[in-house]
């Protein structure tokens, strides 16, 4: 009887100590441990990260200063540092707001047929520098926004020779007008344009 009382005894002793020390030690070094910080990015690696971000952007499509001053800002890239790569890829001829400008100029007049005011608009839009703006459009006269949207006008007019008069000079006027065109323009290049229909 003495023998069993030990035996239960010293094993009530064993399961006690067999779990609670051991817990009560993991639970302290779980919350002994500090949480890890991230540190922030040093400037090197910001500015690699600025470059790669206008390399990607530029690869894309051209852009003007601006625009990508915006983009780096977005990016959470620091101004200092942003303006410090802005610089340097000016110097090297990658970023250009001038030709940028240029570019814009022949392409909206070639390919979307737009006017001056329209195209200049789009350059502030843009962040292109105001004298860049206008030594771009500064070739651009009014005779040459009038030959533009009379050849819009007679080219368009040709898809809607089924439709009325009315029918054809409202949706003229509206389709001139979004290119950015003024009203005693687009009234004279509808009037050339259905003479070209009654000619015909």
């Amino acid at each position: 009887m003495a023998f069993e009382q030990r035996g239960r005894s010293g094993g009530s002793r064993m399961r006690t100590s067999g779990f609670s020390p051991s817990r009560g030690r993991d639970d302290e070094s779980t919350e002994s441990k500090p949480a890890r910080e991230k540190k922030p990015p040093t400037p090197e690696r910001l500015e690699q990260r600025a470059r790669n971000v206008l390399l990607h952007q530029l690869a894309r499509s051209a852009k003007s200063t601006q625009q990508l001053r915006k983009i780096l800002e977005n990016r959470e890239i620091p101004s200092e540092i942003a303006e410090r790569v802005l610089e340097r890829f000016t110097e090297v001829g990658l970023i250009d707001d001038a030709a940028y400008a240029e570019t814009i100029v022949n392409s909206r007049r070639n390919f979307e047929g737009l006017s001056k005011s329209a195209i200049k608009r789009e350059l502030n839009e843009k962040g292109v520098p105001a004298p860049l703006i206008e030594s771009a459009i500064e070739s651009i006269t009014a005779e040459d926004d009038f030959e533009a949207a009379k050849e819009l006008a007679a080219r368009r007019i040709r898809q809607m020779s089924a439709l009325t008069r009315d029918v054809r000079e409202r949706r003229l006027a509206g389709y001139l007008g979004r290119k950015g065109y003024p009203s005693s323009v687009v009234f004279a290049a509808i009037k050339f344009a259905e003479s070209q229909i009654e000619s015909v």
